[in-house]
């Protein structure tokens, strides 16, 4: 059996952003209607260098996809759709896959049950600290299991858990050789997928190539379609505005693009993906001593808060407040916040709580100003720093005296998972497709036990949370709204703006699932 405790290193790179496990894409859209080029080569930037292409790894998790399979795949309107599993059936605790036949490792070697089950059990054994597994892998104990007679893999859990076919049939499948040797996996790939690594240079650039054997893809996808490349290079442009640039001259194929940049590119007859996400999402620290425990002060300050201004600052344009805590796409999505956040006066609502002004002066309570210490950093989001500082200024106007830092990333971390010496924190949302994976945040133990680094205590979220572990898959979606609504209606976290960004192609079309990832074997390049 296997536990995961993520730990703090991996929780704060949780909160600039996550590997996506389900929920909606979408085919992007396109003017391109010219003739395909066969087994040409597509060039793709990405933000940020790869130095592991290991898929269980914090950083190999995000390029697996064109070297690994799972066992099921999702389609882009995020329904579950064939892999390396055939069929698969699965309750709250167990789950049990049934592989397709003829499928090779890149080495040749036949895929077994075994092997699958091997794969599976080390990515959960917490004695690995696989980072990159841990953000896929259910948060409940399990083991693996095999019969290469029937090719059956089954999954068991300690506890229930309702998405284990969205985790553990997710997770990318690392064949034998790989697994005999680790450490070869941050320079050489050794799975099923369509594509093998062929090229690695230190900060890029990435060389993939096609297999042309393929037949097992989502849906059972095959590589042999006119147009699918047969090679992929992967550079590394870390600016947004550099990739919009090389996208108008042909310099790449394939871009994501954010921010004002997008604008640049309307109108150009690029392939479009819209990635739904939410920016920025507010922490109350709620610890034994600190303010912000008294829950109707929580209140009355979101009350007071222009959630409007607050996403135009978030997006740089004209926002729309955040909905849910998820991004539009995720499993269980729904329209939570308006209903269910705060909307009180907030002066009354603080007057009822015991906190008075007198003039101008501060507002106070028992003699003791209401002090906050309000975090923010730029590394976690460019435009959070503003949204702090709008924020700040809204409370300050209360009568709250605010004392706004701009920290380093570091800096924030320690804040967060150690010293807890916060009362705000305004970061980003780790933008979580599964409604479980909010859990520990938001519930449980804090640091470094857990990673309720605000100490939230909701007993009715978790009483609901409790119900809605019981409901197999998207069954229990009323549920996890319910306890979505509770820590709204308690003010215990605020999710800040509907955010946009896109995936661009000059020349190309392709698929996306949630968060915008590529389908590889959708992808097809034209003249």
């Amino acid at each position: 059996m296997f536990r995961r405790t993520p730990p703090v290193a991996l929780a704060a790179a949780l909160t600039a952003s996550a590997v996506a496990l389900g929920g909606c894409g979408g085919v992007a859209t396109s003017s391109t209607s010219t003739p395909l080029v066969d087994r040409g080569t597509v060039r793709i930037a990405e933000s940020s260098e790869t130095p592991s292409f290991d898929p269980y790894s914090a950083f190999g998790a995000a390029q697996a996809r064109y070297a690994y399979d799972s066992l099921v795949n999702l389609a882009p309107d995020g329904t579950l759709v064939s892999g390396l599993a055939s069929s698969w059936q699965a309750t709250t605790t167990t789950a049990t896959f049934t592989l397709r036949p003829g499928v090779t490792c890149s080495d040749g070697t036949p895929l077994t049950a075994s092997a699958v089950a091997r794969a599976l059990t080390y990515a959960g054994d917490p004695a690995n600290q696989l980072a990159g597994a841990r953000t896929v892998l259910p948060d409940v104990p399990f083991t693996a299991s095999a019969d290469d007679g029937t090719g059956r893999v089954s999954a068991a859990a300690a506890a229930p858990f309702p998405f284990l076919t969205r985790t553990i049939g997710l997770l990318p499948i690392v064949c034998p050789a790989g697994l005999d040797r680790p450490g070869s996996l941050d320079r050489a790939t050794q799975g099923t997928g369509p594509y093998v690594l062929t090229r690695y240079t230190p900060g890029g650039p990435y060389e993939f190539t096609v297999r042309d054997d393929y037949s097992w893809g989502p849906a059972g996808a095959t590589t042999t379609p006119p147009g699918l490349p047969g090679h992929i290079v992967i550079s590394v442009v870390p600016q947004s505005s550099t990739a919009a640039n090389l996208l108008l001259t042909g310099g790449v194929d394939i871009a994501g693009v954010s921010g004002p940049d997008r604008a640049r590119l309307t109108g150009h007859g690029l392939t479009t993906a819209d990635v739904a996400t939410v920016v920025g999402l507010t922490f109350f620290n709620q610890r034994p001593g600190r303010v912000l425990a008294d829950r109707e002060l929580r209140r009355a300050l979101v009350s007071a808060l222009d959630r409007r201004g607050l996403a135009n600052v978030a997006v740089g344009g004209t926002g729309s407040p955040a909905t849910d805590f998820g991004a539009e796409g995720a499993v269980c999505h729904a329209d939570l916040a308006d209903a269910n956040l705060p909307a009180q006066n907030a002066v009354e609502a603080l007057r009822e709580a015991g906190w008075t002004r007198s003039a101008d002066g501060p507002l106070t309570k028992d003699g003791r100003p209401l002090r906050l210490r309000l975090i923010t950093s730029p590394d976690v989001g460019p435009t959070l720093a503003s949204v702090a500082e709008l924020m700040a200024g809204e409370w300050t106007e209360l009568g709250a005296e605010v004392d706004l830092v701009t920290e380093s990333l570091p800096a924030l971390v320690n804040a967060m998972y150690r010293s807890a010496d916060f009362d705000v924190v305004v970061g980003s949302t780790p933008g979580f497709a599964l409604p479980a994976g909010f859990i520990p945040f938001f519930s449980g133990p804090t640091p470094a036990q857990g990673l309720n680094f605000a100490g939230v205590s909701n007993p009715e979220y978790a009483a609901l949370v409790a119900q809605a572990l019981r409901e197999p898959d998207t069954t229990g979606c009323g549920t996890w709204n319910r306890a979505a609504a509770a820590l709204l209606r308690s003010a215990d976290a605020l999710p800040i703006a509907e955010g946009r960004s896109s995936v661009y192609g000059y020349r190309t079309t392709f698929a996306t699932t949630f968060g915008g990832q590529l389908v590889p074997t959708s992808i097809r390049l034209h003249q």
